[in-house]
This record gives structure tokens, C-alpha cells and sequence, in this order.
């Protein structure tokens, strides 16, 4: 490997929704080096932590059939069945839901948890609530997806936080997904919930830490009908 190349492999790419707020933040950072010194410090710490929260690094997505993977870095913060949101029109039944809480240090590029169409995107406006209290589902602003599989229908909702005001959408709805691929951003601290279908045994646990298109949250494969005292695969 060439010096050029092992540098670059140092760095991980900005996705371009974070240069025009990493330009301003060094703007700011020269004048505050002007006004003060000290300031301008302070300026520069915030401009580095603008770039690393807008990284957008690559991720190896396991595709196995039958494997979802988790739509977000973050925290677990909640593994619960509850009836999803009207506007998914996936039923009034319980279903399982995975949800992940973003705080401003994780990347926040949402990804697809499986492979694909988008069958249905809806955009919700509401509250600007603590995402990681279990209420913000349905008060707080929010985007929600279908993803339709092969056999099976997921649900995926972007939930705008105490910070975040801006929820990015990056697809359509027809357009053909792979698992792990780009759904949209949510701009400075957040959560995404997963709904599974019926019967789902989520492999994830409350306060574990998931990484978007590499963590496997769910194996559809494996469901709590088919579970004995343990995980059992068809």
C-alpha cells in the first residue's frame, strides 16, 4: 500500500449534508481566533466534532436471508411489543420493536434492515421531545418507512429529538433497496424504531450498543413460535 493510500484509509468519509455546517463552524472558529484566543479553541473543538458527527463510514452488511440488521448506531434503548404507528398501516396488532437511541456522538446515517422496495414513506410533524423516553413514538416528529422484503413487511421510523430539528429522507418510495443501504439522516441526536412482523424474536438486548448495517437485530427465521428454551433455527 502506497503512504497516499494508507493515509486516506485513516480518514472516514463526510457524508455532503455535513459541509455546509462544518464551513460555518470553521468560519465561526476564525473569527472567535480573532475576537479571543481562547474562544477560537473552543470554536475548533465544536468544528472537529461537527466533522466526526457527520461521518458516514462504510459498513460490511451481512446477507444471509432472513437477516435484519439494525438501521442505526446507538444505543438499545428499548426491545418491547407495542401497535406501530397508524401511518405504517402494518396493523393494530403488537408487534416486536427494536428502538435505537443516537446521541450527538454516533453517526446518524440511517440504513435499510433489509432488502427491498419502499413500499410507503409518510411524514409525521409533532413534538420535540427526549427521544429516548417511549412516548417521543408517537408525539415527536417523525418520518416512517415500509420496507417490503420478500416475505415480509418491516417498519422503520426516524424520530426527531430535544436537539435534532431536521429529519433527511434519502429514497422514494418504489425504489429498490439493499440491506444496509442509505434511508436518510437525522441531524443532532435521535432514535429509530424497527417493527418486526409477528413473531419476530429480536436478538438485540436493552442497552446494547448497535452499529446501522452491521448489527443483526432479528433473524426471521427464527420466531417465538419456534423457541424452547432457547433460539432454534427452521
Amino acid at each position: 500500500m502506497s503512504i497516499i493510500a494508507s493515509v486516506r484509509s485513516q480518514f472516514v468519509p463526510i457524508h455532503r449534508e455535513g459541509y455546509p455546517f462544518i464551513s460555518a463552524f470553521a468560519v465561526a472558529t476564525l473569527i472567535l481566533f480573532w475576537i479571543w484566543s481562547p474562544l477560537g479553541w473552543t470554536g475548533l473543538m465544536l468544528t472537529l466534532w461537527c466533522v466526526y458527527f457527520f461521518r458516514d463510514p462504510p459498513r460490511v452488511t451481512p446477507l444471509r436471508e432472513g437477516v435484519v440488521v439494525s438501521p442505526a448506531d446507538g444505543r438499545v434503548s428499548c426491545v418491547v411489543n407495542t401497535v406501530p404507528p397508524k401511518e405504517l398501516e402494518l396493523g393494530e396488532q403488537p408487534l416486536p420493536r427494536v428502538s435505537i437511541f443516537m446521541s450527538v456522538f454516533d453517526c446518524h446515517v440511517n440504513r435499510s434492515p433489509i432488502s427491498g422496495r419502499i413500499e410507503r414513506i409518510v411524514y409525521h410533524k409533532g413534538l420535540f421531545l427526549n427521544a429516548d423516553l417511549d412516548k417521543a413514538s408517537e408525539d415527536n416528529e417523525r418520518n416512517a418507512f415500509v420496507i417490503a422484503g420478500a416475505n415480509e413487511r418491516i417498519g422503520v421510523v426516524q424520530i426527531a429529538g430535544l436537539i435534532a430539528r431536521r429529519i433527511l429522507c434519502f429514497v422514494r418510495v418504489g425504489e429498490a433497496m439493499s440491506a444496509g443501504g442509505r434511508l436518510g439522516m437525522i441531524r443532532f441526536g435521535s432514535r429509530v424504531d424497527v417493527y418486526l412482523p409477528q413473531g419476530t424474536k429480536p436478538l438485540v438486548a436493552e442497552g446494547q450498543t448497535a452499529t446501522a448495517g452491521e448489527t443483526v437485530i432479528a433473524d426471521l427465521k427464527i420466531s417465538d413460535n419456534n423457541c424452547n428454551g432457547g433460539f432454534r433455527v427452521d
